[in-house]
């Protein structure tokens, strides 16, 4: 019976040590830049930052990013889930590939001209990050816009 109080013991001071009590912080985004252009695409990529105080990790998803290119919406950027690391900064990269012809409407023609003229876009990633760890979820807001020069 004394071993079983013991193990018991052990059993609670080792989960309530841990801490879970605080969700990753969402630092902001950086890194936002063209990877790729073409006639067809402009590939984007930026890095989500975070840092994760707790014991336990947990899972991040970014679901329904939306994405803009001189304040007109271009895609929707859908990630895959990502194991977060526990007590540690990390990132998250966000890829998407945006069609050009998705770029380029009435509205918006003369500001992608000026842009082309000028090699630069103006690039906002604005939607929800969600995170779920041992049933507890919590949702980040992103909303971050960046002017990015692009190669011809």
């Amino acid at each position: 019976m004394h071993k079983r109080t013991i193990l018991i013991l052990l059993f609670f001071s080792l989960v309530f040590n841990c801490t879970v009590n605080e969700q990753p912080q969402f630092s902001g985004l950086e890194n936002i830049k063209v990877v790729d252009s073409n006639i067809k695409n402009i590939t984007l990529s930026a890095d989500a930052l975070f840092v994760n105080p707790n014991d336990v990790g947990g899972i991040l998803k970014a679901e329904d990013l939306k994405v803009y290119i001189n304040d007109t919406e271009v895609a929707t950027l859908i990630s895959e889930e990502f194991k977060v690391p526990s007590k540690k900064n990390f990132k998250i990269p966000l890829t998407v590939a945006v069609a050009t012809d998705s770029i380029v409407d009435k509205k918006s023609l003369g500001g992608l001209i000026g842009s082309l003229i000028s090699q630069k876009l103006k690039v906002q990633y604005k939607g929800e990050i969600k995170y779920k760890v041992l049933g507890f979820s919590s949702t980040y807001n992103v909303d971050e816009t960046q002017n990015i020069k692009i190669k011809l």
